[in-house]
């Protein structure tokens, strides 16, 4: 027997599909000003990135950003952590695909930053437009620091797995700041566009660091090496 929904049933279904129809929209909404945000970064600088260029770039009014963030800052902030999910997420996805090998793991998070969707000029752009203003805002600070914190602790605990293994006669801590700052560097080449350097060469020149560093387990080339038996 088909069962008939009564009125207050249906209209309770129906406000909920609503809520969620609405919350979907102010997602939806939100990510596309915080894309814009990015394309004016990357355009214009930190300072030069007004609400109104933000609302042009999505094809919005400018009400409507006020209405879902009501100040530069706050869209800023909230540009800031997308940048930092979307990077943790990409990271951790790479590592979860890597297995449990350290090696294989290691090189997964060092292939994961030369990523298209991750190292292209504009999101680079949008970073550096960050790290700029980082010193002085405390915000800024907070926040990177909780995620570069766990970023940076997931490579030391691999280079000390990596150290076990070999028997390596480095610093944990000193080779794993190395490798991270070795990272950003080549963002940073990247971005400025310094001595031609593209995505495939700055990869190759990490994973031939990856192969000075760790020689027991990297050839030339970054290939990870079986473990030794």
């Amino acid at each position: 027997m088909k069962t008939v929904q009564r009125p207050a049933e249906k209209a309770v279904e129906r406000n909920d599909t609503e809520k969620r129809s609405r919350k979907a929209s102010k997602e939806t909404r939100q990510l596309q000003l915080i894309e814009a945000t990015i394309d004016s970064l990357a355009k214009r600088g930190y300072s030069d990135t007004t609400m109104a260029d933000v609302a042009d770039g999505a094809g919005l009014s400018r009400g409507i950003v006020n209405f879902h963030f009501e100040s530069k800052e706050r869209l800023l902030v909230a540009t800031l952590q997308h940048m930092y999910d979307e990077y943790a997420a990409h990271w951790r996805t790479a590592l979860d695909k890597a297995g449990g090998d350290a090696a294989r793991r290691l090189h997964a998070l060092v292939a994961a930053d030369f990523d298209r969707s991750i190292c292209n000029k504009r999101k680079l752009a949008a970073w550096c437009a960050f790290w700029g203003e980082a010193k002085s805002r405390p915000t800024y600070q907070a926040l990177s620091g909780a995620r570069d914190k766990v970023y940076q602790q997931t490579i030391v605990d691999l280079c000390e797995r990596l150290k076990d293994e070999a028997g390596y006669g480095y610093d944990v801590e000193a080779t794993a700041l190395a490798l991270s700052a070795m990272l950003e560097g080549l963002w940073l080449r990247l971005m400025i566009g310094a001595e031609n350097v593209t995505r495939e060469s700055a990869f190759r020149a990490a994973a031939d660091y990856l192969a000075s560093v760790f020689p027991d387990h990297f050839s030339r080339g970054g290939e990870a090496r079986e473990k030794i038996a």
